[in-house]
């Protein structure tokens, strides 16, 4: 089932959470908002200039006036906002976020790092309550290959290498990046069964991974041997 398929009442719905500078017209996260009736962007305000807690509490806002389940969808510094959003609310496992996609999470920890991201600093390493996925690529100015593998092992995320695309945005040239759209499926799939009911932790897991590793196989890596 895709993402763009016709809006199907038992899936949750889905948060955009935009990094710095919030997602221009030819973002896929912009795209994916004017595609599918259920998905809608987060409005964290103070794109220029975030602030660590005004922007956990206005994730914290628009995820608990959704209709939860809730899976999100986030980008560069909005990735750390989910993150210190999942220290921070004490939620258990997979309510009423039951999932994330995480794509090219920014390093807000390195040496020298901007101000702006510096707010966002240390990252949270706890294991997120909820199945997700990061996505890196191998050449992100904002966050080295090794540093974003480490970033999801913390989160107990799966980790999917998407290869030389800059910090998959608008600038990557991906559009509606048709395999960010399938690896959001494996995390809506993980997160519910599309009848109205929650997967377990272990379920949830087992079918992120399986679903998550075909996905990025087929998509990055080619189709298996």
């Amino acid at each position: 089932m895709s993402i763009f398929s016709p809006l199907d009442e038992h899936s949750p719905v889905v948060l955009t959470v935009p990094g710095l500078g919030g997602s221009g017209p030819s973002h896929w996260q912009t795209l994916w908002e004017q595609s599918r009736p259920d998905t809608h962007r987060v409005e964290l305000g103070m794109w220029e200039t975030p602030h660590r807690n005004s922007w956990v509490t206005k994730l914290d806002q628009a995820i608990r006036s959704a209709q939860a389940p809730v899976v999100l969808a986030a980008h560069s510094l909005g990735c750390l906002a989910v993150a210190w959003w999942a220290e921070l609310s004490g939620q258990p496992f997979a309510w009423p976020v039951a999932g994330a996609l995480l794509v090219a999470p920014a390093d807000v920890d390195r040496e020298g790092v901007r101000p702006e991201l510096a707010g966002f600093g240390p990252t949270p390493r706890r294991s997120l309550p909820f199945p997700s996925i990061v996505v890196a690529s191998s050449d992100d100015p904002w966050i080295s290959r090794d540093k974003a593998r480490e970033l999801a092992g913390g989160w107990g995320s799966l980790f999917v290498d998407a290869g030389p695309q800059g910090h998959l945005n608008a600038a990557s040239g991906i559009g509606w990046w048709e395999e960010g759209q399938g690896l959001l499926d494996r995390v809506l799939d993980a997160a519910s069964d599309r009848k109205g009911r929650l997967r377990s932790a272990a379920d949830a897991r087992s079918v992120l991974a399986v679903n998550a590793t075909d996905a990025a196989q087929t998509h990055y890596l080619g189709s298996p041997a």
